[in-house]
């Protein structure tokens, strides 16, 4: 079980990660991260990590799509973590 949280821990990091690259190649003309990438890692157990990084470094916020989907993606990660760890 604590493997379980320390790779959620480390995937969620990663995540974060993505979005701040993101934030900072928007702000210095490089190539971005596809905004299906971030949705798609928000919903692949890397929910906590966006919502982190939206509210911390303010990224994506404007987004209809992240504003509604990203915390749709944590749900969904709490929700099979919760049921794998009640099993």
């Amino acid at each position: 079980m604590k493997r379980l949280f320390l790779a959620l821990a480390l995937w969620n990091a990663f995540v974060f990660g993505l979005y701040a690259y993101d934030k900072w190649a928007a702000r210095t003309g490089r190539t971005r991260i596809r905004e299906s990438t971030l949705i798609g890692c928000a919903f692949a157990f890397g929910g906590p990590g966006a919502i982190a990084a939206m509210r911390l470094l303010r990224h994506k916020t404007r987004k209809l799509g992240f504003t509604l989907l990203v915390p749709l993606g944590l749900f969904f990660s709490v929700a099979v973590v919760a049921l794998f760890v009640v099993r």
